[in-house]
């Protein structure tokens, strides 16, 4: 078990069960030597969007890495201003063009913009089948807007990358996801670091000598939920997925079980500002 440990998704297609989100780091030097610590450290999934923008800064770090590009898991995402079917197009053909690639591992609709999240998947569905995205899947989707999406997807979703922490667990939507053979992804999985002195977390990471963080990350790899801590700090980066030479235990799971409290860091899909 190490950073290189796959899961495999719905099309075949394997992703690294544990990666680096990119969300605010700092366009150009920031989101590059980010990068570029992460892949030295062993890191080969490196998750990234539009709205971030800061791809430029990803997509060369990957080059000047030497790392072969096919040994690499890079996500994007289609914002949702970009969103619709000739608009999603565009917006893909231009993120390629900041990433200097041929192509992204897995592309994802970010939010489920009501009314066109449908059409949005459309595109993202021609874009998988001419091969420029290996792999196509949704963020922040309820169970509701995935039974939507499925009424019209030719494609079955392999992700849906939601917030998800030991404060907010969604068992719902891991459940309705399960059921689809759809992957969960956890985004701000560490719960923006905002009660690492919880009690159970604490009495945890002096059981194995671990850090909170740690414990989270090692919960979320051994539920199967794909998992992407970010950090522009390299010691950060490599304390955050030190996990693979210890085991939480049943008894340790449903300690951090009993930590949910349905309690969100972003917005809920369903009250998100759209716009529209």
């Amino acid at each position: 078990m190490s950073l290189t440990t796959t899961l495999k998704l719905n099309n075949g297609t394997e992703i690294p069960a544990v990666g680096l989100g990119v969300y605010k780091a700092e366009p150009g030097d920031e989101v590059y030597h980010a990068v570029r610590s992460a892949l030295e450290l062993g890191y080969r999934h490196i998750d990234t969007a539009s709205l971030y923008a800061n791809e430029e800064g990803v997509g060369q770090a990957i080059i000047d890495s030497g790392i072969p590009r096919d040994d690499i898991f890079v996500t994007t995402k289609v914002w949702n201003d970009e969103q619709g079917y000739e608009e999603t197009k565009a917006a893909f053909k231009s993120s390629l063009e900041r990433l200097q690639m041929d192509y992204v591992d897995l592309y994802l609709v970010h939010w489920p913009v009501p009314g066109t999240f449908t059409e949005t998947y459309k595109a993202l569905e021609e874009i998988y089948r001419d091969g420029k995205a290996k792999a196509i899947g949704v963020s922040n989707f309820e169970p509701h807007h995935v039974e939507e999406l499925l009424k019209e997807a030719e494609i079955t979703p392999v992700v849906n990358q939601v917030e998800l922490h030991p404060q907010l667990q969604q068992q719902a939507v891991r459940d309705f996801c399960e059921k689809h053979d759809i992957k969960v992804e956890a985004w701000a999985p560490l719960g923006k670091a905002r009660y690492f002195d919880h009690p159970v977390l604490q009495d945890l990471a002096v059981k194995h000598n671990k850090k909170p963080a740690q414990i989270i990350v090692r919960w979320q790899y051994q539920s199967g939920i794909i998992t992407i801590p970010k950090s522009v700090h390299k010691e950060r980066q490599q304390e955050n997925v030190n996990i693979f030479d210890f085991e939480l235990s049943k008894e340790d799971i449903e300690k951090i079980k009993g930590m949910d409290a349905d309690k969100r860091l972003g917005a809920h899909p369903d009250e998100f500002d759209y716009g529209v």
